[in-house]
């Protein structure tokens, strides 16, 4: 095969540069502007592509190995008809590919024109045109040595399915066009021979073989490299790739080489005439329809006839079964004067033949064409729910295109060209788009509310999102795994509201530095951030500090982030100068050297942190230590410090204890439930407890491998004058009979601050239920909840807490009771008790051995008692029976 004659024919230029078009391949490759798209693989990489990921290489790699057929698979414009050129033209110079002697272009495009039975031999001798008769036999002996380049299978008009028709196997036997390329791609038909493939996303994709590759055009560093060598200057180059990656950047059409293509033409006019960039997708679509428009010199009357014809083309290919259309159904749009003026805007197939097709460039440019006819058309005007209902599942920018057209500022450069838009079909749309989106945003629909964002991000109107977004619109709702077009959308809902109470990223993964940057105001304007299981990058986390330094945050939850150590580091950056009260830091794979900064954050004199949530974290004693350190600077803030299951022992007790009594530490709640925390931790702390300058109010040592002998330090610090101490957690703990008297002995003292008090399964028996029932009605007990559950007392022991409850001293309002043991026996004691409370609000019964008889005497109790708001009896030993009964007081729970 004469790889000269092969080159002549592919560089030889056909059809010329349209706008919409984009550059012709001969011309992009010939300039050496040639840019290898992407594969699907660079989405892992966070948008920094390597050359790895390139199409290109990706095709080279597979042809090399065993691979036979080659499947690009890509949007509309995503380079694969250049890149399929390049590599027929790198073959051609002798680049790559060397081991085929015979390489085949075809183009469905221009094959769908051949209107008969041909053979293998035929296709490739009349009209491929680039083999001599002579080279035939060593090509079929060969076929190892073969490749074939299809191109636009999306344009094939019969089935590849081969089980429809049967494959040929024979070179010389005359079959149709389909059957000739289902029997090469299937294998039947000059076996051993090589197939690269480019397709749009098609139907056809299931009946072949081979490796699929998805093509995603240019990232944003191919993006970058394109602008800078379409621009030979390098100022207008970076103006204009910082300007697109600003407001079009985020769009998947934006991969598109052919749409970059046509934003730097629009671009460069623009520039040239000193004019504005375009904000949005739907001005820049505007610019290009102006643009169009001038370039064909038609009076006003001609343009909006146009531009009418053109809407109802659109339509039609949006609702039939092809995309395109026949000579006569242009003429029944109106097109009979006309056409030659639509040239620009449309794609012409077979133009030299008999029966032409014409088709959109782009589904981008059909429905902004429909929206802009929609708003001209006054013969017979339309309603807005009827075209949407009509066109439904047909169109993904129809709705955006017509929010921007309906505001007036970004209509009025159209209305020069083609008069005046209808104004009764704006009323109509406004009507629709503000009862739709006040609908929308009120519901839970996350996908929904992004739409009506993107709506307003369209139309550019401050007033008109004030408007729509109404105190009572559910903008709580989490908005997880957004898109970095919704990131963009979002940002500017918020930035127009001017401040947001919650924004509810809840289960984001994988945040990207793009999204991040782009939703940096949204989280500088509100009040409270939800990040709980999200994923962040490492570029994302900088964008997140920089926001919370100079926003309005006072809340941030990053639970369950797994942040770790370095990107902890970089969030500190932002977290010294910023208005944060309330960090939760839960499981987020931190370690002792995090803590080094955050006593860097708490220690810098600007650091508004009241509370940190640290809770599964692996910072242990040391880390712990060093934590205290910030504790004695007069600079930290610090009031709750959430510490449950770090991995702690009683070596870093001491140190918070002398923390606590420095005279600086504001610390009023300490959590450290989940630690091996021990007797001999609990004595370090209760030194602190007995300290004037302590004014911890709040500890909690859930689960902690204490036993009755931590108990005569709590004692003596219970009955210390200077504790103040308000809430004591000692459930989970074997401090058994002897202890826990002892601590009823503090409680029992005049003045025992201490307003909660947990001793859930602490081992207790009726004994102390004796005495806490003594200090309940002493008189001078504060106790206000007080939590004895799992703890084996039965209806006798529970029976001294019902009269403790029932006396008038008693100012109880919390009793938690669970698994005691108690039977029907205790009912009539309970319900007297709760008859005579004048404090009691909540009584936990779960998981005892109350039966239906118990029910009609508790359901009347609670109906008789208003004060009460709540009473627990799940998981006792009732039947469905009684369901029906116990509904009849919302305030109890079964």
């Amino acid at each position: 095969m004469d790889k000269d004659t092969v080159l002549t024919h592919i560089l030889k230029p056909k059809g010329m540069s349209t706008l919409l078009g984009g550059e012709l391949p001969v011309s992009v490759i010939n300039n050496n502007k040639y840019i290898s798209p992407v594969t699907s693989e660079a989405e892992a990489t966070d948008r920094n592509v390597e050359d790895s990921v390139s199409l290109d290489n990706a095709i080279l790699t597979a042809l090399s190995g065993e691979v036979k057929t080659v499947l690009l698979v890509g949007p509309e414009g995503s380079g694969k008809t250049t890149t399929m050129q390049k590599l027929v033209i790198d073959w051609a110079k002798g680049r790559h590919l060397q081991n085929f002697s015979h390489v085949f272009h075809f183009c469905f495009r221009e094959l769908n024109y051949i209107n008969k039975i041909l053979s293998l031999e035929k296709l490739l001798l009349h009209h491929h045109g680039l083999i001599r008769p002579e080279s035939l036999p060593s090509l079929l002996q060969k076929p190892e040595d073969v490749l074939f380049v299809f191109d636009d299978l999306d344009h094939c008009k019969e089935s590849l399915d081969p089980s429809v028709q049967t494959l040929c196997s024979d070179p010389c036997q005359e079959v149709s066009l389909s059957c000739l390329v289902a029997s090469l791609l299937h294998g039947s038909l000059l076996k051993g021979a090589a197939s690269v493939v480019a397709t749009r996303p098609t139907g056809c994709l299931k009946f072949l073989g081979g490796v699929q590759m998805e093509v995603l055009g240019f990232q944003k560093l191919q993006r970058e490299a394109f602008f800078k060598a379409f621009f030979t200057n390098p100022g207008a180059a970076n103006k204009a790739i910082q300007h697109m990656e600003r407001t079009l950047g985020f769009y998947e059409i934006s991969t598109s080489p052919r749409f970059c293509w046509t934003v730097c033409n629009i671009y460069k006019s623009l520039m040239d005439a000193a004019a504005k960039l375009p904000e949005t997708l739907s001005q820049l679509y505007a610019d290009i329809l102006v643009h169009l428009l001038q370039t064909r010199s038609l009076s006003e009357d001609c343009n909006r006839e146009l531009v009418l014809a053109l809407g109802k083309m659109a339509s039609h290919c949006s609702l039939g079964q092809d995309s395109s259309c026949n000579k006569d159904e242009m003429d029944a749009f109106g097109f009979q004067q006309l056409l030659p003026s639509a040239g620009v805007f449309l794609q012409v197939d077979g133009e030299h033949s008999n029966r032409p097709v014409f088709s959109f460039h782009s589904q981008l440019v059909q429905e902004f064409l429909l929206a802009v006819s929609f708003f001209l058309d006054n013969s017979m005007p339309e309603s807005t729910e009827k075209m949407f209902e009509k066109h439904k599942g047909h169109f993904n920018f129809l709705d955006i295109f017509l929010s921007a057209l309906s505001e007036p500022v970004q209509r009025r450069p159209l209305e020069t060209l083609f008069g005046k838009f209808s104004s009764d079909q704006i009323t109509d749309f406004k009507r629709w788009f503000k009862s739709s989106s006040e609908a929308t945003l009120k519901g839970c629909y996350k996908d929904k509310h992004h739409r009506s964002f993107h709506l307003l991000h369209q139309a550019q109107n401050e007033s008109l999102v004030k408007e729509i977004i109404t105190p009572s619109a559910r903008l709580g709702i989490s908005y997880g795994d957004l898109s970095l077009q919704d990131c963009v959308a979002l940002n500017y809902v918020v930035t127009c509201l001017g401040e947001m109470e919650c924004l509810n990223l809840y289960r984001t993964r994988n945040m990207t530095e793009e999204e991040a940057e782009r939703l940096a105001q949204a989280m500088s304007l509100s009040r409270k951030i939800n990040m709980s299981d999200c994923s962040l990058s490492t570029g994302a986390v900088p964008h997140l500090a920089s926001a919370l330094s100079r926003g309005l945050t006072e809340e941030l939850d990053l639970s369950y982030s797994r942040l770790g150590d370095e990107k902890f580091k970089l969030l500190c950056a932002g977290l010294r100068d910023c208005k944060i009260h309330n960090l939760n830091l839960v499981v987020c794979s931190l370690t002792e050297a995090s803590v080094e900064d955050l006593v860097s954050v708490l220690t810098s004199g600007s650091c508004q942190l009241r509370v940190i949530d640290l809770r599964c974290n692996e910072i242990g004693d040391q880390g712990l230590v060093k934590l205290c350190k910030a504790l004695h600077s007069p600079h930290c803030k610090l009031e709750e410090l959430l510490i449950q299951g770090c991995n702690l022992t009683a070596a870093s007790m001491e140190a918070l204890s002398a923390a606590l009594c420095s005279g600086h530490s504001e610390l009023r709640k300490v959590n450290l439930t989940h630690n091996e925390i021990g007797d001999s931790g609990v004595e370090a702390l209760c030194k602190s407890l007995k300290h004037p300058h302590c004014k911890l109010q709040s500890l909690i040592f859930f689960d902690s491998q204490l036993t009755g002998a931590c108990c005569p330090h709590l004692m003596e610090a219970l009955m210390s004058e200077h504790c103040s101490l308000s809430e004591l957690e000692l459930s989970v703990n074997d401090l058994g009979q002897e202890g826990a008297l002892l601590l009823c002995q503090a409680l029992s003292r005049p003045g025992c601050p201490i307003e909660k008090l947990g001793l859930k399964r602490c081992e207790l028996t009726q004994a102390v239920f004796k005495e806490l029932s003594s200090v309940l009605r002493s008189g001078t007990s504060k106790l206000k909840s007080l939590i004895v559950g799992i703890n084996k007392v039965g209806d006798q022991g529970v029976k001294l807490l019902w009269d403790a409850v029932a006396h008038p001293s008693c100012v109880l309002e919390e009793l938690d009771v669970e698994m005691t043991g108690l039977t029907d026996a205790c009912v009539e004691d309970l319900c007297a008790a709760v008859r005579a409370s004048k404090t009691l609000k909540s009584l936990e019964l779960r998981n005892n051995l109350l039966t239906d008889a118990a029910v009609p005497a508790l359901v009347r109790v609670m109906q008789d008692s208003p004060d009460m708001l709540e009473m627990n009896l799940k998981y006792n030993d009732f039947s469905e029976d009684v369901f029906n009964m116990l509904e009849e007081c919302d305030r109890i729970r079964y």
